[in-house]
């Protein structure tokens, strides 16, 4: 598996990019999904349909007695831990589909490992929650509810939860021997299901965090100082994408190599500690 990573890098102008693959092939972005999560939850909630600081059970009745809100997923401080129970193995999402979030909800008071509110613990299981909140208060299914208030507004459109199907549209070597993705398209898709490819996730970059064509960033996004950022790892593929308060941007990804590396490749490439090929 090539280690060399796409690095799409810019200000405020037209993206260029730097070695590795391509940047119009489709590759996993693992939780950079959850951008797009967060993002449909305040664009859903400035539509009227929803209120951010609504309990869940309002929009999944079978979650009641938790006092989680919506909020609470979107900033991870519901108090749910990382991860659904019963994960893990090769492939440690497959068994997680539609009936077994069902089935969990009745218990998350039991799953929780602190009180909502008090403590910031990042949480897979809690964005798989809100994904599925928001298409009970949408009707629509996760994917039309991205494309509808997120990606058209934005007029991206490489984004998609199955392109592995055409083997023509992924990174080369993607898909080689022993290299079978992580099965993400059931209950945990809104927290880190979505394939695009670099230069969508650097047109999303732009456009919602230094042009908030949408309005002010959802609190999806992870901030440090003047930095605003998330990363995304799966199995065998790894991004970093971050933009800075004057304008500054870039897009690592990766296939193969730790996701920490993928994370410091981007942060120094903002602070020009280093070239994009190193």
């Amino acid at each position: 598996m090539p280690r060399t990573p796409t690095c799409v890098l810019g200000d405020t102008s037209p993206t260029r990019a730097e070695d590795g693959h391509a940047v119009d092939r489709f590759v996993e972005i693992g939780s950079f999904t959850k951008v797009l999560t967060g993002t449909a939850l305040m664009r859903m909630a400035a539509a009227g349909l929803l209120d951010v600081d609504d309990p869940v059970e309002r929009r999944l009745p079978a979650a009641a007695g938790t006092g989680i809100t919506l909020r609470h997923l979107a900033e991870h401080t519901s108090g749910l831990p990382r991860l659904p129970p019963g994960t893990g193995g090769r492939d440690p999402y497959a068994a997680f589909d539609a009936d077994a979030l069902r089935r969990l909800l009745g218990r998350l008071d039991g799953v929780v490992v602190r009180p909502p509110g008090q403590q910031e613990e990042y949480s897979n299981l809690g964005y798989a929650v809100l994904g599925a909140a928001l298409v009970a208060a949408s009707g629509a299914a996760y994917e039309e509810l991205l494309a509808e208030h997120v990606l058209r507004p934005l007029d991206v459109h490489e984004v998609s939860v199955r392109p592995e199907a055409d083997r023509r549209l992924l990174a080369p070597g993607l898909l080689g021997r022993d290299r079978r993705p992580w099965t993400m398209d059931g209950a945990i898709l809104p927290a880190g299901g979505l394939w695009a490819t670099p230069r969508a996730v650097a047109d999303l970059l732009v456009r919602l965090v230094i042009e908030r064509r949408l309005g002010d960033p959802a609190p999806s996004w992870q901030r440090a100082g003047a930095l605003h950022w998330h990363n995304g790892a799966t199995r065998h593929a790894s991004v970093f994408a971050g933009a800075m308060a004057d304008g500054r941007w870039v897009v690592v990804h990766r296939l193969g190599g730790r996701s920490d590396g993928t994370d410091r490749m981007g942060v120094d490439l903002l602070r020009g500690d280093r070239s994009p090929a190193s």
